[in-house]
């Protein structure tokens, strides 16, 4: 198998980002009147798109509790939650080897996009990626076939040269 491409996951692979992704979570349970879990047992929530935890962790279908609480879960993320994140040991010297050996490189995450390069930016890591991908924040391109499907045709990119690499297995239909 040959590819010249490279997608790399953002939260799990490139960064860690539990203290800051628990923290907003139990954070926005809190404001809505919930004891929040301890956040050993919010792991579960890092990758997954946020309402879809929201609507578990409120074990509910109600959609305009869970868009409260994604609400109160941005307000602090965007501003505190974001930064509350480091990256894995080494990233930055892969990045560099694997541009130096010819490699495109993009992040694909499920992350709006918004975060997603803020992220990348705050960590230095911009002119280590050819583009930086994410969700909406409405949710469209939150499922990571959707998100990869508009990475190869906005990038033109045959499905055959692209590898991804992340911590969650992604089925392209």
């Amino acid at each position: 198998m040959i590819f010249n491409t490279i997608l790399f996951d953002l939260d799990g692979t490139l960064t860690d980002p539990k203290p800051g992704i628990n923290r907003c979570i139990q954070y926005a349970l809190s404001e809505l009147g919930y004891i929040p879990p301890d956040a050993e047992q919010l792991h579960w929530c890092i990758g997954p798109p946020i309402k879809h935890s929201f609507s578990q962790l409120l074990k509910t279908s109600d959609n305009a509790l869970v868009e409260r609480a994604v609400s109160l879960y941005r307000s602090r993320f965007s501003t505190i939650g974001l930064f509350e994140n480091s990256l894995y040991p080494l990233i930055t010297e892969t990045l560099k080897s694997i541009r130096v050996a010819g490699y495109k490189t993009f992040v694909a995450t499920s992350k709006p996009h918004i975060y997603a390069r803020r992220i990348i930016e705050y960590f230095s890591l911009s002119l280590l990626f050819d583009g930086i991908y994410g969700s909406e924040l409405d949710g469209t391109r939150s499922a990571k076939a959707d998100l990869i499907s508009h990475i190869l045709l906005t990038e033109n990119l045959s499905p055959s040269s692209v590898v991804m690499v992340g911590d969650n297995f992604v089925k392209l239909r």
